[in-house]
């Protein structure tokens, strides 16, 4: 396909070129936004590192009872509702790395913002939260931590 036809394409179809275009620009512009946000996602796996090489402390916001009938081994609970960078648990910890997790992802994602904010240096969230570290199938701990 040449550039003739592309244009005698576009011509023909200008609803489909526009949709293209504006899916086009909303990926880049996303894309852009994850590189300036100053926090990274993590697959399950590179939590596991992160955890066994750096020491990582991890934050789950994930409700009480949930958080009783399973979280990564290790991990902090805090609810949602007293999350604060200047937590007695969080603010010693802002050399350290940081991930923060919740049961889909969602929530944990603006927490890490509001780390990254509060200057802390290393902030990182589970993408996909503890339901993708259980089809990672990686193991759970039961109970208070």
């Amino acid at each position: 396909m040449n550039f003739q036809e592309l244009l005698a394409f576009a011509e023909r179809h200008p609803y489909l070129s526009l949709a293209l275009a504006g899916l086009t620009l909303a990926i880049v512009y996303t894309e852009i936004a994850r590189l300036f946000r100053g926090y990274k996602a993590l697959r399950p796996a590179e939590l596991t590192v992160l955890i066994n090489r750096e020491n990582a402390l991890v934050v789950d916001l994930s409700a009480s009872a949930d958080f009783e009938k399973g979280h990564i081994a290790g991990s902090k609970s805090v609810q949602p509702s007293q999350f604060d960078p200047e937590n007695k648990l969080l603010a010693p910890a802002r050399q350290l790395p940081v991930v923060v997790v919740c049961r889909n992802g969602q929530a944990s994602a603006d927490a890490a913002k509001r780390l990254k904010k509060a200057g802390f240096e290393k902030v990182y969230w589970l993408d996909g939260g503890i339901l993708a570290w259980q089809q990672a199938d990686l193991p759970l701990v039961k109970g208070r931590a």
